[in-house]
């Protein structure tokens, strides 16, 4: 019987262990999906989720199209990953950040920060940026659902690198990747003390395509970030975004399993 995963963003857990637990009502988006688009039928089991850690095993009390309801049997709290993952991309061309924001979720980012750097080629209006936003959101919500994330990234605005390089104070370490030649290796044991965990808040940068401008990355540096390579071949953003992003968190991981 397939995996039936829904958004219940409002919800919150109870407060006790009710008897029985409150139903959760769908929104009419999330009863469209499970019930026309995928078949779900009364006594169906679904996991619901609110993105903040929280799931409830239910099945399926009422298949309305436009108000769906589940009955709850239990709920439980997802602990969070014991570090936050973060990637500021410059936006690419065409529809690559769709993808990217997808594969951020589902490796387990905490946050997203869309950049607009002085070699970006993407330049939105106001309304522009507020639909891709919004799309950038349902896109990181099904990517949830499809891998079973219970916690969904924060997305935040689109700013300038500028602007956000001077503002990123509250990460314990911060990478920028890099062409320059010089740039370190993207690792994190070279960075804490043997037998350490790793560090708790760790941020990448992800260039455009060209890469960061010299006075980019030379911002960068004096702020703090280190400039990491991705290796001998020049990865498009896409690539490089999933290839820096999976890297760090099998380190983090590993560093927490010592």
């Amino acid at each position: 019987m397939p995996d039936f995963r829904v958004y219940v963003g409002g919800a919150r857990p109870p407060g006790a262990l009710a008897a029985p637990l409150p139903p959760l009502g769908l929104s009419p988006e999330e009863s469209h999906h499970l019930v026309i688009v995928n078949r779900a039928r009364v006594g169906d089991p679904v996991t619901a989720f609110n993105g903040r850690g929280t799931e409830w095993t239910c099945t399926l009390e009422k298949a309305d199209r436009k108000h769906a309801q589940l009955a709850v049997q239990s709920f439980r709290q997802a602990p969070p990953l014991p570090f936050r993952l973060s990637l500021g991309q410059a936006m690419p061309k065409g529809n690559s950040m769709d993808d990217i924001i997808r594969k951020a979720t589902e490796i387990g980012a905490a946050e997203i920060i869309p950049l607009e750097t002085e070699r970006t080629q993407v330049h939105l209006d106001e309304d522009r940026l507020y639909k891709k936003g919004e799309k950038w959101k349902i896109d990181a919500l099904e990517a949830a659902k499809q891998c079973g994330n219970p916690w969904l990234p924060e997305i935040h605005p689109v700013q300038t690198a500028a602007q956000f390089i001077a503002s990123a104070s509250a990460y314990d370490l911060k990478l920028i990747a890099s062409l320059r030649p010089g740039s370190q290796s993207l690792n994190v044991a070279g960075r804490v003390a043997p037998n350490a965990p790793g560090p708790a808040r760790v941020l990448i940068l992800i260039g455009p395509e060209g890469d960061f401008t010299p006075a980019e990355l030379d911002q960068a540096e004096a702020a703090g970030f280190v400039p990491v390579t991705l290796g001998p071949l020049v990865l498009r953003c896409e690539t490089a975004a999933v290839y820096a992003l999976s890297i760090l968190s099998h380190e983090l991981t590993a560093r927490q399993l010592l």
